[in-house]
């Protein structure tokens, strides 16, 4: 059981079981800063060696899991705690706020199958867990490129530290990978065994490449040391609680058409995407992570193609805008078609998306009108 208390500079944190962590460390000597999001404080009740536990029947018969979500404040990260705790699990919530928003995760405090943690994943965590889901990274061109040593460190630095603690605590962890490994497709759709066309010198490479070494890194601990890992490749996703300063083209649309400004189309428009909803996403990454036969890649998208000129006609009409198009120059890298191959999502998993994108866009622009109306 996870038992939130709080935590002040007298306070001493006790043994951490699998992970080792020296009792008696003074929550002033640097410990403290990972229990703390502003008044925010709280730590795990000690349970010992996971082995142990994995041997040891639970005599309340409560079958939950620890699961420690990275990034766990951010659009995705912040659904995916939702999923989980509804189901009964406790959820780690960890996140250094650089893209995550404390009002994403703000109604799950006070819950007491939920824990939050202000930390970055490129230092080492000592934490206990069951699984691990790995989303920990800024995923909007905008975000990425305004730090790339940053963003290429949480990717690198920060998956071998995720890696080493699913090793020390016998967990399952998955990582959020990326359709932006296929690079520009020479390939299309976009099937698995496709190795990409990325360039490695490029304004988005801190990502792309990132991206690549972290699978590369899953599979190498997979092979050496028998940690148990999961690889999604996210496809571009969209729904409430995107930031919408973050620079990708469905909330850009949104707010702008809301605004009753220009909207921006980068090229001639032509240019595809295939836009999955939220909720499609985080049910294709829980089933992959509770899969115990596959370890991936596997695409999550959805396969409905849309042209940027089509996207921005259906914007307009669910908002009721007058807004017009304006075009400018395509941003260098900026992939000509992105859609994937589910074949696999939809063999492995009985997985493929629901929600279509009329009812998605409805629901994303009802959060976006109420988010403007209260700034």
């Amino acid at each position: 059981m996870l038992v939130a208390v709080s935590v002040d500079s007298q306070t001493t944190m006790p043994r951490c079981g699998a992970c080792q962590m020296p009792a008696n460390v003074p929550a002033s000597d640097g410990v403290g800063s990972l229990f703390q999001v502003g008044v925010i404080k709280s730590f795990s009740t000690p349970r010992g060696d996971i082995a142990d536990l994995k041997k040891t029947p639970d005599p309340w018969g409560d079958n939950m899991a620890t699961i420690l979500v990275t990034g766990g404040a951010g659009f995705l990260g912040s659904h995916l705690c939702d999923r989980l705790i509804a189901r009964g699990d406790d959820v780690l919530c960890v996140d250094n706020f650089f893209t995550g928003r404390k009002a994403n995760i703000q109604h799950l405090i006070g819950n007491p199958r939920f824990e939050l943690f202000r930390h970055d994943i490129v230092h080492d965590l000592f934490v206990e867990c069951d699984q691990i889901y790995n989303l920990a990274c800024p995923a909007s061109p905008v975000a990425y490129q305004f730090n790339p040593i940053k963003t290429i460190k949480t990717s690198t630095i920060g998956m071998i530290n995720m890696l080493g603690l699913a090793k020390r605590c016998r967990a399952r962890i998955l990582q959020a990978s990326t359709s932006e490994v296929y690079g520009d497709p020479e390939v299309h759709p976009q099937t698995e065994d496709y190795w990409g066309y990325v360039n490695p010198l490029g304004p988005r490479s801190c990502y792309d490449e990132g991206k690549r070494i972290a699978e590369s890194l899953c599979m190498n601990y997979h092979e050496s040391n028998g940690v148990e890992v999961r690889i999604i490749r996210i496809f571009n996703t969209y729904g409430p609680r995107m930031d919408p300063n973050d620079g990708r083209v469905i909330s850009n649309f949104i707010c702008q058409a809301l605004r009753g400004e220009p909207i921006t189309i980068y090229g001639d428009g032509q240019q595809t995407r295939s836009f999955c909803y939220r909720d499609d996403l985080i049910e294709g990454m829980i089933r992959l992570m509770d899969n115990n036969e596959h370890i991936g890649p596997v695409n999550i998208g959805n396969p409905d193609e849309k042209t940027m000129l089509e996207l921005a006609q259906a914007v307009i009409a669910e908002t009721g805008s007058k807004s017009e198009l304006k075009f400018e120059p395509l941003p260098k890298d900026d992939p000509k078609q992105r859609c994937p191959d589910i074949t696999r999502a939809r063999t492995w998993l009985g997985w493929e998306p629901r929600v279509p994108l009329n009812v998605g866009l409805a629901k994303t622009v009802e959060y976006y009108r109420q988010l403007l109306a209260s700034s």
